[in-house]
């Protein structure tokens, strides 16, 4: 059957006309639009019900999916710092700040045919107040400056084994509202500012940097490192060399992009599947609250389906009717629970625990990988109630009390 429009008989007892106007007259015959909006509309308790429980997991899918997204980004943003074609880091750590590398492997990084500069970074985080309660810290020989991507804008550089001298990326110093020969206090020193640099990177530009042996000695990690970003020699293959480098090195990981992050920060693959469990969980129990619901609508509207189907309509339309009632819901759900997910991520971020720490990352995907739940939720909950009101015989649900 298609869904074009069918005349109800206007008689008032009838299930299907009660509380339906449209219904009640010979000239205008009730759509299938009409009917779903009608129907809705005449269980308004039962209708908000089902938009609730969309929008309760389609928030929460979308909350969480932005949040992981946000950590993520802030998490392996730092390997975009250097400018490197890969980044080399301790395998499989629990967080890509705990990657140590000590002089010896630095050295056979550097070795590695194909490898044309390796540049080894200290990176540490310390809160410097409450609104940069994780401040990065990079640790880093003068000699390296130029080829990690770093320009020095004000001021200069600072030496190789001077101790508390700092420069400041251009966005911590304007955040700070400090400049070239103010004191910058961190490590339980004070440091002098010498110098501001650009890396064109937002994740560096809003960082320190210090004298490597300085950083290495303020932390207690002599001689070691968290990451060397390594550039290869013109008309080397990159996957070559990284893959030489692994052999040599199996301690070691490569990283040439952030979906590669994971190899070194176990805490973002845990987090992908947190999320990935999360809407699969949602998705199971809106499923099961939208059938229930709609199973009980059935039972009380049993006697209406036995009449659509005593006037023709087709076990395809009435599983439709059904089905476009709960995708109704499900969109309405849908959007509000995507609204209120700004709501709880904006809350979230404001938290004094995650002030700084978090930042949403509202990426299209999120938006979709919600919808997504919520027409799942309405097609797999209606699934079954459509059916049994498809299958139900017109004189056995006529004469149903």
């Amino acid at each position: 059957m298609g869904m074009s429009g069918v005349a109800l008989p206007p008689t008032a007892s009838d299930p299907v006309t009660q509380g339906h106007p449209e219904a009640t007259r010979h000239d205008r015959p009730l759509t299938m639009v009409a009917l779903v909006a009608t129907n809705l509309w005449a269980k308004k308790a039962r209708s908000a019900g089902i938009a609730f429980a969309v929008a309760l997991a389609v928030m929460t899918v979308v909350t969480l999916t932005v949040v992981s997204s946000g950590l993520e980004t802030a998490a392996s943003a730092v390997l975009t710092v250097g400018k490197a074609d890969f980044t080399v880091a301790q395998n499989g750590v629990s967080d890509i700040l705990y990657s140590n590398i000590d002089t010896g492997q630095l050295e056979r990084i550097g070795a590695t045919p194909g490898v044309k500069s390796s540049v080894g970074v200290l990176l540490e985080t310390e809160r410097i107040n409450a609104a940069n309660p994780l401040f990065i810290e990079i640790g880093i020989q003068p000699d390296d400056l130029t080829t990690f991507g770093v320009t020095v804008v004000a001021g200069t550089a600072y030496g190789a084994t001077a101790s508390k001298e700092v420069m400041l990326g251009w966005r911590a110093a304007q955040n700070l509202g400090l400049h070239v020969g103010d004191t910058f206090h961190a490590n339980g020193t004070a440091n002098r500012i010498v110098g501001i640099y650009s890396t064109g990177i937002s994740y560096g530009d809003s960082a320190a940097m210090f004298p490597l042996p300085a950083l290495q000695a303020y932390n207690r990690v002599p001689g070691s490192v968290s990451l060397v970003f390594v550039k290869i020699a013109p008309g080397q293959s990159s996957a070559q060399v990284q893959r030489a480098l692994t052999r040599d090195q199996p301690e070691l990981t490569t990283i040439s992009t952030l979906a590669q992050a994971g190899r070194a920060d176990r805490n973002l693959v845990f987090l992908k599947a947190a999320v990935t469990g999360s809407t699969i969980l949602a998705l199971v129990i809106g499923a099961i609250v939208v059938g229930n619901t709609m199973l009980l609508s059935l039972f009380e509207r049993t006697r209406e389906f036995g009449l659509l189907r005593a006037i023709g309509w087709g076990r395809r339309r009435v599983v439709w009717l059904v089905v476009s009632e709960s995708l109704v819901l499900a969109l309405l759900g849908s959007a509000i629970g995507v609204a209120v997910s700004f709501l709880v991520t904006t809350v979230l971020e404001a938290l004094p625990q995650l002030h700084g720490v978090l930042h949403s990352d509202f990426t299209p995907g999120a938006f979709w990988r919600g919808f997504a739940v919520g027409i799942g939720m309405a097609i797999l909950g209606s699934l079954y109630p459509s059916v049994r009101a498809a299958n139900l015989t017109p004189l056995k649900a006529l004469s149903n009390e």
